[in-house]
């Protein structure tokens, strides 16, 4: 016989379900919630039932379950969360009852049929950061299931979570009960059509502290995003006076979307404790309810207005690029006839940002087709230089490439004032094909006064700068690329700059430590394996640096130092003693 206090471990797959807004509904309608909540517990128990789950603890409106199949834990989530859609289907947004479900696969004890330690607290978690409606999973779940269902995932990126050691990778299920929430949105009036270009609107944030300082801090922040936002020429950003009209207010993101006429949705809360203020947002697709982007901010409440800055700063950085990668995956699936300038673009993107000359040469026919649709198309331009730059340093000094890259660049810059990202990539080319650094760096400051938040404004700044000679501006604006922009691959660039600006001091062993993070960044990039190798000799550790050289010239068998350093404009004060020491490591002249 098994006495109660024995404690038993073992590994399974945790679910934990919860309803959103449960206090919120009880305090609206204490009765008719828990006459509600009954009937989806008996929906949400017979799915647990059917797929061989064992409810091991209920407390209010949560559910504590364990499966012996991360597959049959998912599948229940799916399967119960389109039985609650449609038990929701038809009532008011106020009156829904949605579950928020977490599951997670790892080692629990269990305790008189009830379960404990990081597994279960895992899972709670995930539920948290699920959607209303929605399922979260984490990266173990999800290696176990994504071969097995049919089911499409979103990746949210690795969340720090409440009183877990180590961040938690976290997937969110897309689209389960598309066609039951069609009829839960389904309104009288014809939905806005969507902009030409990727529209989004930012949600007033909730004050989750019932702290009226926190409400005004709440709003600015949402305000001051808005209005950053609004400087990203190819964004097309809902006012606040519409988006402030959902104040208050329990809204379904599907018909906001439909409402607003808008395709991406920001939202968030706000919560004060003692002496601290926790920031959470979230980017959601209107259309699929795929969450996009989430993170959280924890920050001791000093400075308010400065707080309020920095978190602006951090989300409007991290929403730019989300927002990009999610159009490029939707011009991914259009048919090639239907492709218009925009959609090329997006579809070159990809290519051009992956710094090899393989790329380039795909992304120009596509770039050369968007120009003909669209002669003054700024960013188009700007990314031909940039190919072009790719093309001439990397792949045979080809001087149309040269003479093309220069071209583009100046046009880019002409035809985009307002165009952050295509001033980035034409000061790249005019900084590193046409030598040119002072316009390089003004054109940089120009793309950074329209968008401060322009992760990569800082770090091809900072490469730039550092081939430039100038040291401490290069380790500066390289640190503030990655702090706005930390898993961004192009910190390579901004690491490049790093590395330069700690070997024009003598730091070699830190300008070491900038290569290999570049080198784990980007691991194809022969020009990090460059840098490795000249900081490994200076630090006299020549068999690791002959090493770093041998790699160099496998990635690029037609390596020179020499020619290298001219062709990229190194600043004399560099050149010198970084051609000493790449020939110290064997790399050839």
């Amino acid at each position: 016989m098994v006495e109660s206090s024995d404690v038993r471990r073992r590994l399974v797959a945790v679910f934990a379900a919860d309803v959103e807004g449960y206090s919120r509904l009880m305090g609206a309608d204490e009765v008719g919630t828990l006459k509600a909540l009954t009937e989806r517990r008996a929906i949400l128990d017979k799915a647990i039932a059917d797929h061989r789950g064992r409810i091991a603890n209920t407390a209010g409106d949560s559910v504590l379950a364990e499966f012996g199949s991360a597959v049959d834990a998912v599948q229940c989530a799916a399967e119960a969360q389109a039985a609650l859609a449609e038990a929701n289907a038809g009532l008011s947004s106020d009156k829904r009852i949605n579950f928020r479900i977490g599951i997670h696969v790892g080692d629990v004890m269990v305790r008189a049929g009830d379960l404990f330690g990081d597994g279960v607290n895992i899972a709670a978690r995930l539920q948290a950061l699920a959607q209303p409606g929605g399922v979260c999973v984490s990266g173990e779940t999800y290696g176990q299931v994504r071969k097995v269902l049919p089911i499409a995932f979103t990746d949210l990126g690795a969340q720090q979570v409440k009183n877990i050691e180590e961040p938690v990778r976290t997937y969110a299920a897309t689209g389960l009960g598309e066609t039951v929430g069609g009829v839960a949105i389904r309104s009288e009036e014809k939905p806005l059509s969507l902009p030409d270009k990727p529209s989004i609107a930012v949600l007033p944030f909730q004050n989750m502290s019932g702290d009226p300082e926190q409400e005004y801090f709440a709003d600015g922040m949402v305000e001051d995003i808005i209005t950053a936002l609004s400087r990203f020429r190819w964004l097309f950003v809902i006012a606040r006076n519409s988006t402030f009209t959902y104040k208050g207010r329990s809204v379904d993101i599907r018909q906001v979307g439909r409402e607003l006429g808008v395709r991406y949705v920001l939202e968030g809360s706000v919560r004060k404790g003692t002496g601290r203020v926790r920031i959470t947002a979230q980017l959601i697709d209107a259309e699929t309810s795929a969450h996009i982007w989430a993170d959280r901010y924890d920050r001791a409440v000093g400075d308010i207005f400065a707080l309020q800055d920095e978190i602006t700063l951090s989300t409007v950085a991290a929403i730019e690029p989300s927002v990009r990668q999610a159009e490029i995956e939707r011009a991914k699936r259009k048919r090639p006839e239907n492709l218009d300038a925009y959609d090329l673009v997006l579809r070159a993107t990809p290519l051009v940002d992956t710094g090899m000359p393989e790329g380039a040469s795909e992304a120009v026919p596509l770039l050369e087709r968007a120009l003909l649709l669209e002669p003054n198309y700024a960013l188009a331009h700007g990314q031909t230089a940039f190919c072009n730059e790719i093309l001439y340093l990397r792949a045979g000094r080809r001087e149309d490439n040269r003479r093309a890259a220069i071209q583009h660049a100046h046009i880019a810059v002409a035809l985009g004032p307002d165009d952050a990202p295509a001033l980035v990539y034409a000061a790249i080319a005019i900084g590193l094909v046409e030598h040119n650094r002072t316009l390089a760096q003004e054109t940089f400051e120009a793309a950074l006064a329209i968008s401060p938040s322009a992760a990569w404004a800082y770090s091809w700044g900072a490469l730039i700068l550092g081939w430039g000679g100038e040291a401490e501006r290069a380790i500066d604006w390289g640190e503030q690329g990655i702090r706005l922009s930390p898993l961004d691959p192009w910190i390579t660039a901004a690491l490049h700059g790093i590395c330069m600006g700690h070997f024009l001091r003598g730091r070699y062993e830190d300008a070491a430590v900038a290569a290999q993070r570049a080198i784990r960044s980007k691991p194809g990039f022969s020009v990090s394996h460059m840098f490795l190798a000249a900081a490994l000799a200076k630090l006299g550790r020549m068999d690791d640096a002959k090493a770093a050289a041998e790699r160099v010239i496998q990635l690029q068998p037609n390596f020179s130092s020499t020619g290298q350093c001219s062709a990229i404009g190194c600043s004399p004060a560099l050149a010198g003693p970084l051609i000493e020491a790449m020939r110290a490591s064997g790399l050839p002249e």
